[in-house]
């Protein structure tokens, strides 16, 4: 089977209606990370429809309807292969109440890829300052995600279609304001796609010779590509901690008919074997590990990034809850805090009230007891802060 394959995580972001789940369901359905049965189902649906051809965005729509009515694929789970990586994806939908969601899921990717619609209209709604697209590159910045990919969608509905003069005004708008934010164009891959026809997403599109293929210039290696597929595998790979401490912060926490409870994360530092007893913080609850699994099969043992669950002994569903953080009980298990040093940034507005939010739940800060304004930078509107603030 050759060498395993490194495992990243994307988060796919950008307005509602811009093309996020069209384009991710075509590379999950093209490399293959929907199962078989389900396909096969669809297509034989497909051909007692009449719709023997097998419109591909006809599968689409019923693999949407199929989630929205809970069955099987849960998004948050999709996952497809490069020729480097396996990929998981978290896909984001646009709409506000969602921004929640998205800020646990972001922070917990490698890279975002970022969705601007390049129909008419579209793109500006997108980006105005109502719009999602502003707002969630800013959150992926913020928290961490330092790698982007854009894909400007629907190229087919440009006026004419498939525009370079489009395409360059959309490209030359999205580099200013990602410049604003912290990103460094030069690093970000701008790909023209259409998710729902395919044009770059695989393979190079016939229906724009004018793209000579996307460049990206960076210290840790340079690259170049024409499709979407080859800028998500010319991503860097993100250093993994094994030599640290387990710690694998809970996304959620399920009661499994025949096999228990299983809990669900992804592991940030260390390693998580079968066997393993962990202990949960802040609940204090110690298990033993019976089995590890990631994407329906079993693990020896998993790493830094992979998103797993894993049966624990005689602990009910009751006992750990979302938020928790799992860590080896014999190796400097995770411990309670009764308080931290941080760092915060924050807009200059004034008056300001801060709030520490984990994966659960907001809780109001009582005392800030001292600020260092020694640090450096303390006390100061930094230039990037000022950009920021102007980018919006």
């Amino acid at each position: 089977m050759g060498k395993e394959k490194t495992h990243i995580n994307i988060v796919v972001i950008g307005h509602v209606d811009s093309g996020k789940s069209t384009t991710t369901g075509h590379l999950i359905y093209k490399c293959g990370g929907i199962d078989k049965r389900t396909i096969e189902k669809f297509e034989k649906e497909a051909a007692e429809m009449g719709k023997g051809s097998f419109k591909y965005a006809w599968v689409l729509d019923k693999l949407k309807a199929e989630r929205e009515r809970g069955i099987t694929i849960d998004i948050s789970l999709w996952k497809f292969e490069t020729s480097k990586y396996y990929v998981t994806i978290i896909d984001a939908p646009g709409h506000r109440d969602f921004i929640k969601n998205m800020i646990t899921g972001t922070s917990q990717a490698d890279c975002a890829v970022l969705i601007v619609a390049a129909g008419v209209g579209e793109f500006e709604a997108g980006i105005s300052k109502n719009g999602q697209t502003r707002e969630h590159a800013l959150l992926a910045y913020t928290l961490g995600v330092k790698q982007l990919i854009v894909g400007v969608n629907k190229m087919d509905s440009t006026e004419p279609p498939y525009s370079q003069k489009r395409y360059e005004e959309i490209v030359k708008e999205v580099s200013t304001y990602i410049k604003k934010i912290g990103y460094n164009p030069d690093t970000v891959a701008f790909v023209p796609i259409s998710g729902w026809n395919g044009d770059n997403m695989l393979e190079p599109s016939s229906n724009m010779p004018w793209f000579k293929g996307w460049k990206v210039t960076r210290k840790d290696g340079n690259a170049s590509g024409t499709t979407l597929l080859e800028a998500l595998d010319c991503i860097l790979p993100p250093t993994r901690p094994t030599d640290k401490p387990l710690r694998l912060p809970l996304q959620d926490v399920y009661k499994i008919g025949g096999i228990g409870t299983v809990p669900v994360g992804r592991v940030e530092t260390g390693v998580l074997k079968p066997g393993m007893v962990v202990t949960f913080a802040p609940v204090n609850v110690t298990t033993e590990v019976k089995s590890v699994e990631m994407h329906h099969e079993a693990l020896s043992e998993a790493l830094p990034g992979d998103n797993v669950g894993f049966n624990v002994k005689n602990v009910s569903v009751k006992d750990v809850r979302r938020g928790n953080v799992a860590g080896d009980s014999k190796n400097d298990p995770p411990m309670e805090a009764a308080g931290f040093t941080a760092q915060v940034t924050f807009e200059a507005l004034g008056r300001c009230r801060f709030a520490v939010r984990d994966m659960r739940q907001t809780v109001a800060v009582g005392v800030i007891k001292a600020v260092d304004k020694k640090a450096g930078g303390a006390g100061k509107v930094t230039k990037s802060a000022q950009k920021a603030q102007k980018a919006k």
